[in-house]
């Protein structure tokens, strides 16, 4: 019996030959994996292939900010100081959020050109109802979100279901927007905000009204569920079978962690404590995050965003998912809109326009959404717009004209974007696009 079975393996290694891959080829990487090898020598060794493969994440842009903020120390001597590091903080909550939802039309690898307007109209149906009409502040926050959320339907539909491109639909929906704006503000122009209201409390309050305790406390906390969360995931892949991260690797992450969480909370105690809109925004890139990456309908909009007729035939509904990503992101401007108005005071006819969008839509590329689909995370929202606003705020400090504050900008844009097609260039000739 032991001879038969040894002679029909042999016959069966005969039969199938061993296939060597051929020289230069990409070995075939199982996507359950974290990295090919255990330890930290297997996590150096990932990182160099994924740079030589073009994945280049958010290496570009940690890097970048750390070369803005040596530069514009260099030169002003306080750009890292405890007040000006918080009221960047608080100036990127709005076009922040607008980001955010840029991200989630991106990764359909299309745009939309209303954000700006979609933001100032909702910001004015809020100050107009509250201030003016005298309804209750949370129910107009609602009715304004609400239009932003139905505006979105209205142009996921007639992208959808109707077949207008996204750039046509947005664009005429800039349009269409600014103009209710204007003729919701009516004859004054101008909303005011509600003097120490819900609105007025948006960009100026900070949690437990300065205290120390607080920030420690939220910076302890977040640390906590980050290391919940590792160990959590471990397990679960661990049941399911699949390679997780030693505990070793998951104390160093959250150490790093600590690092960052408590530097930071000591920086803001050395100021006015934690500011409400920092953690607003950051709790809602962790929930979109948790969204894209951890549910079917996170996997369905990159699917779609990765290949439309490959999505549809694996029973993907793609009208919904474009609809509701469409939705998603005006939701995301009426919010960011609402900030933007508490942050200046009042919602105006300017409210949205000029700059807004677009530092919205370089925010989004610059942290590392691809403009051409299926590759993104709503935390290069995050980054991009720390190194948006990091510029600007330097470019004020050293008294640099708004002219050349708009050419730099446009030039951080643009290297974004080659980067990343060349990124994607050199993903595809590696067999990874």
């Amino acid at each position: 019996m032991s001879t038969n079975k040894t002679e029909a393996t042999a016959a069966v290694a005969e039969a199938e030959p061993t296939e060597v891959p051929a020289a230069g080829a990409t070995a075939v990487v199982d996507p359950r994996l974290l990295v090919r090898e255990e330890g930290f020598a297997g996590y150096i060794a990932d990182f160099k292939r994924k740079i030589k493969s073009g994945e280049l994440g958010s290496v570009p842009v940690v890097l970048g900010l750390i070369l803005i903020a040596i530069i514009f120390q260099s030169l002003t001597g306080n750009f890292l100081n405890a007040d000006n590091l918080t009221n960047i903080t608080l100036w990127i909550a709005g076009p922040g959020l607008i980001a955010v939802g840029i991200v989630f039309v991106l990764l359909l690898g299309e745009i939309d050109l209303s954000l700006g307007s979609v933001a100032g109209v909702s910001a004015a149906i809020a100050g107009v109802l509250s201030a003016r009409q005298g309804i209750n502040e949370w129910l107009s926050i609602v009715i304004a979100l609400a239009a932003g959320v139905a505006i979105g339907a209205l142009h996921g539909f007639f992208f959808a279901k109707i077949g207008v491109p996204a750039f046509v639909v947005t664009l005429a929906g800039l349009l269409a927007w600014s103009g209710l704006q204007q003729y919701v503000l009516g004859d004054k122009g101008t909303a005011n905000v509600v003097n120490n209201g819900v609105i007025a409390d948006l960009d100026h309050y900070f949690i437990g009204d300065g205290s120390v305790a607080v920030t420690w406390i939220f910076a302890i906390l977040g640390v906590a569920l980050f290391l919940i969360g590792q160990v959590l995931d471990s397990r679960r892949r661990n049941a399911a079978g699949l390679p997780a991260r030693p505990m070793s690797e998951i104390g160093l992450r959250t150490a790093v962690m600590a690092v960052i969480a408590l530097a930071a909370a000591y920086m803001l105690n050395q100021s006015r404590g934690l500011p409400l809109p920092l953690v607003i925004f950051l709790g809602i890139v962790i929930i979109t995050d948790f969204v894209l990456r951890r549910t079917s309908y996170g996997r369905q909009i990159f699917a779609v965003g990765g290949g439309i007729e490959a999505a549809r035939r694996a029973g993907i509904n793609v009208a919904w998912v474009r609809i509701s990503v469409f939705m998603i992101s005006a939701g995301m401007a009426a919010l960011g809109g609402l900030f933007i108005m508490s942050q200046q005071g009042s919602a105006d006819k300017a409210l949205g326009s000029g700059n807004v969008l677009m530092n919205s839509i370089a925010a989004a590329v610059i942290g590392g959404t691809s403009l051409f689909g299926g590759r993104g995370k709503t935390w290069s929202a995050l980054l991009g717009i720390l190194v948006i606003q990091s510029i600007i705020t330097g470019l004020d400090l050293v008294h640099v004209d708004q002219a050349i504050q708009y050419m730099i900008t446009g030039a951080v844009l643009l290297a974004a974007v080659v980067l990343d097609s060349v990124s994607r260039r050199t993903q595809k000739s590696a067999g990874r696009g």
